[in-house]
């Protein structure tokens, strides 16, 4: 069955890289790629920018230990984010389909000898055909994703039997490896990966800054369908009062820009998009449909809305927005992060916003720099994680070297 559904997924993977020409995605794709240099190496995947980002302080400690690396993810975006760090030791590429012979063909291809995999991202033919250590960094699994593996269980059950590590990201998620069938030598203590995030060192560029004035600036971060609508209406309100409010719209998928566009004008609000290369400075709503560009966003927005809480998703990071001491806001569903959330609650870090007459309120209460940077400091003060880092590094070689 599982292999079925993959092979279903498969051919329309294929099917858009043929019909894109995409000749080197394709190869990726079937694991035919190969090494310019023949050596052993540590498959290390993550599924895209933002559980890359999260990993880059253990990529950069394997490959400070002499390590090679294969990095594979499941988006273009994250390769090309990959490339920009210039990793010694490391190759980047799309990663194959989880079925049998792509699998097979990169694991011999590329020597491979261990497998680290990231939060939900287990795939069952590529851990049951690795020969050596099998690692899962700030695993995660949900109530749902749960229910959805309970009919593989004997599938799950084999390929948990060959985790060699797992560190989940909550105390939930460990419990619920645990009953799905992890054993209890592979289960590590809990760390949260996102925790270690770290701004890149790029900047907005001086034309870019010049657009926006950060206290009269809010980022929509990562929204999905269904919450423009809410996030519209707050903004429209709160121009009433605010005149030089500006709206920073980052969708979660880029290619719904043409829709959001179409909604932002029903409102009756300007709007530039990034794609196009427009101009901000006149727009209302500065629509970035791009990839890779978020820490951009955070760094101009006195407060952030963390999308995916309106809806049933769960909710996105809030580590990103504190390391730029941006004002947290969010709705109720944040069950992905819940740990997390619940510190800022606790502390009174952040606000929950469930609908757009709190979120027009919100915006309203805190509408000075240094009301935002207050509350993006207290969000930052929480969630700075007293990590052992080491500890964790340490669980990660003597996985590696068992």
């Amino acid at each position: 069955m599982y292999r079925l559904l993959m092979t279903i997924l498969a051919a329309k993977e294929l099917a858009a890289r043929i019909w894109a020409r995409d000749q080197h995605a394709l190869r990726a794709r079937l694991g035919l790629l190969r090494p310019t240099q023949q050596r052993d190496r540590i498959w290390l995947h993550a599924a895209s920018n933002g559980e890359l980002a999260s990993v880059r302080p253990v990529i950069g400690a394997l490959c400070a230990q002499g390590r090679s690396l294969l990095i594979t993810v499941n988006t273009d975006s994250a390769v090309e984010m990959a490339k920009g760090w210039e990793l010694k030791d490391a190759e980047i590429c799309l990663a194959p389909i989880d079925l049998p012979g792509p699998t097979r063909r990169l694991l011999r291809n590329w020597q491979i000898t261990a497998h680290i995999t990231l939060e939900s991202d287990l795939w069952p033919i590529r851990i049951l055909n690795t020969s050596g250590p099998v690692l899962v960094l700030g695993g995660r699994l949900t109530a749902r994703s749960a229910k959805g593996w309970a009919k593989f269980d004997a599938l799950v059950r084999r390929m948990l039997a060959r985790v060699t590590y797992l560190s989940a990201q909550d105390n939930a998620s460990a419990q619920r490896f645990a009953q799905a069938g992890l054993p209890e030598r592979a289960q590590g203590p809990v760390f949260d990966l996102k925790a270690l995030y770290s701004p890149p060192h790029t900047q907005p560029n001086a034309p870019l800054t010049h657009c926006f004035n950060r206290s009269d600036t809010w980022l929509a971060a990562s929204t999905h369908d269904g919450e423009e609508d809410t996030i519209l209406t707050a903004h429209k309100n709160a121009l009433a009062t605010r005149p030089n409010l500006k709206l920073i719209l980052a969708p979660r998928h880029p290619k719904r820009a043409d829709e959001i566009e179409k909604l932002i004008n029903n409102y009756g609000l300007t709007c530039a998009r990034r794609s196009r290369g427009e101009d901000p400075t006149p727009a209302q709503v500065y629509l970035v449909d791009t990839f890779g560009e978020m820490h951009l966003w955070y760094a101009l927005a006195g407060v952030t809305f963390v999308a995916g809480s309106l809806t049933d998703r769960g909710g996105h990071t809030p580590y990103e927005p504190a390391a730029f001491c941006s004002a947290i806001l969010h709705g109720p569903d944040t069950g992905n992060f819940r740990a997390a959330y619940e510190r800022l609650t606790d502390a009174d870090a952040a606000r929950c916003t469930p609908d757009a007459q709190t979120l027009y309120d919100t915006l309203l209460a805190i509408d000075t720099a240094d009301e935002q940077a207050k509350l993006g400091q207290a969000a930052q003060n929480v969630l700075h994680q007293d990590t052992d880092f080491d500890g964790l590094l340490r669980d990660i070689t003597s996985a590696l070297d068992a």
